[in-house]
């Protein structure tokens, strides 16, 4: 019993500090959602602008080669938009962007592994408060868009490691009061995370 516990642990450390293919990546993130804020018409004229947010992350990583994944990002958040150079606060927003990206993998055996991935996010617009005065502001309340990645894991054992991820998704949704358009809102936000994970 006893060298049958020991062959278990020892194959326990000599596994992997990484995954390999048909494994499952967990990442666990604290990410600041920056918008990176473009408008036209009277958004513009306004200078409307959306304040950052710090919030949670989760993300799951299917590996289909040694070097080639698959990751769904989920989380979201909820954010401040103002007016006059963020004098007037309008209210908040929360936004739920759901990303899918194809990643590759560098080094992939090493305890230190880039990755740079590229794909697409649908986010939904919900919980919105924003107001003129006593006028609510409609949004539209879905968005497509193309996101970037660029990131790293780094082996702190066997099982876990930490990890450093940069994101740059397109967000955009069309803003009304009353029916009339006042301009498109481009939050583009940096997406910026540190975390750790494991794998299954």
């Amino acid at each position: 019993m006893k060298k049958l516990v020991f062959a278990v642990m020892a194959g326990l450390l000599s596994a992997g500090a990484f995954a390999d293919q048909g494994d499952i990546l967990a990442r666990f993130r604290v990410i600041n959602v920056n918008p990176d804020v473009s408008k036209d018409g009277a958004l513009s004229t306004l200078k409307t602008d959306v304040k950052d947010a710090t919030v949670p992350e989760v993300d799951f990583t299917y590996m289909i080669t040694n070097n080639i994944g698959a990751e769904l990002i989920l989380g979201t958040s909820r954010h401040e938009v103002t007016v006059n150079s963020g004098r007037t606060s309008l209210g908040k927003v929360s936004v739920l962007p759901p990303t899918l990206t194809l990643q590759y993998h560098f080094n992939p055996q090493g305890d230190f592994r880039p990755y740079v991935g590229a794909g697409i996010n649908y986010t939904r617009f919900y919980s919105n408060d924003l107001k003129v005065g006593d006028q609510k502001l409609d949004l539209k309340n879905n968005s497509y868009g193309p996101a970037l990645q660029v990131g790293f894991d780094y082996a702190i054992n066997k099982s876990w490691y930490i990890n450093v991820d940069v994101k740059k998704v397109d967000i955009k949704t069309d803003v009304k009061l009353n029916g009339t358009k006042l301009g498109e809102l481009k939050i583009n936000p940096w997406i910026y995370g540190i975390g750790f994970g494991t794998k299954f």
